[in-house]
C-alpha cells in the first residue's frame, strides 16, 4: 500500500497533461472558426463584386473596390476585414449567352467575379503557418451594365456607377 508521500505531486502532473490537451483543442477550434470566417466572407466578397460587376459598365474597377469590402469611390489596396485580400486577387469575366469571353457589351449576359491566390495565416501555427484558399466565384446574369434608361425628352446620361 502506498502512503501519501509517494503520491505527493500527481495531481500536478494530472493537470498538466489534461490541460495540455484542453489548449490544444481549444486552439484548434479557435483557428477553425477563424477560417470559416475567411471562407465565408470571401464567398460574400465575389458575390458582392459580382452584384456591382452586373449593373456597372465593363471595365469598372468598381467592382473589384466593393469585393474587397471597399466603397464605390473608395481605392483601398487590401480588405479592412479579409486580412491579406488585395482587389488584385480579385478577377472580373463578361461572357455571352454560349458562355465565351466577351468585351462587347450588347453581347454579354453573365457577370463572373473570382478570388484567386488569396493565403489564410493562422495565427496560431499548428499544422503549419498558412492555408492557400481555394479561387470563390460568384456568376450572375448581367442586368444594365451601367446603362441609364433615359425616356423621350429626356438627356441621355452617360453610364456608370455613382447610383
Amino acid at each position: 500500500m502506498m502512503n501519501r508521500r509517494q503520491q505527493k505531486g500527481a495531481e500536478t502532473v494530472e493537470f498538466t497533461l489534461i490541460a495540455l490537451l484542453f489548449f490544444a483543442v481549444l486552439f484548434a477550434i479557435i483557428e477553425f472558426s477563424r477560417a470559416l470566417f475567411v471562407w465565408n466572407a470571401l464567398t460574400e466578397a465575389t458575390r458582392r463584386g459580382a452584384r456591382m460587376a452586373v449593373i456597372c459598365p465593363v471595365g469598372s474597377g468598381i467592382p473589384k473596390q466593393v469585393a474587397i469590402f471597399g466603397d464605390k469611390g473608395g481605392s483601398l489596396t487590401t480588405s479592412p476585414i479579409v486580412v491579406g485580400l488585395t482587389p488584385d486577387m480579385v478577377n472580373v469575366s463578361y461572357f455571352d449567352q454560349a458562355g465565351a469571353v466577351s468585351a462587347d457589351p450588347t453581347l454579354i449576359r453573365f457577370a463572373e467575379v473570382n478570388i484567386t491566390g488569396y493565403t489564410h495565416t493562422l495565427i496560431i501555427p499548428l499544422w503549419g503557418s498558412s492555408i492557400t484558399a481555394p479561387a470563390f466565384t460568384t456568376t450572375l446574369p448581367t442586368e444594365s451594365l451601367g446603362a441609364v434608361p433615359t425616356y423621350s425628352g429626356d438627356p441621355v446620361i452617360t453610364p456608370d456607377c455613382n447610383f
